[in-house]
């Protein structure tokens, strides 16, 4: 399957213009337009869609280790040091794995601005679950 098998419409990838650019087992990189429906009140970028573009990131790599349609990545644990704040251009995310497990995958993802200046920096840890009806069971 390619990453342009995916249909997109309707979900936050779409609302918040996110676009996966690089999609490998290697590095994962995703860019997303900061916009006011991404700001917070004080008008710049909510920390909360930092910590939807990291696992995005996590979510799209986590996918190529995984078997479909037995299995599916979900995610388990995240967390972001917002280290600079922003309110324009677009910004970049880039996620690479550190731990590739048969039941857990940790990704490392590094968010930065146009001018290369950190955003914030995240940890995302993604679960291999077996879909309902596909481990074989008879439940």
């Amino acid at each position: 399957m390619e990453l342009l098998d995916f249909d997109i419409s309707n979900t936050v990838l779409e609302t918040l213009g996110i676009k996966v650019t690089t999609w490998t087992k290697e590095k994962v990189v995703a860019t997303m337009p900061v916009l006011p429906r991404t700001y917070q009140p004080m008008g710049i970028m909510h920390g909360g869609v930092s910590v939807v573009l990291a696992e995005t990131v996590a979510s799209c790599g986590s996918y190529l280790f995984i078997e479909p349609p037995r299995q599916q990545a979900v995610g388990l644990e995240i967390n972001a040091n917002h280290i600079r704040s922003t309110r324009e251009g677009v910004i970049t995310a880039v996620g690479i794995p550190v731990h590739v497990g048969r039941r857990t995958l940790v990704w490392d993802i590094r968010i930065t601005d146009e001018a290369n200046r950190l955003i914030c920096i995240s940890r995302c840890t993604m679960a291999i679950v077996e879909n309902a009806g596909e481990s074989g069971s008879k439940e």
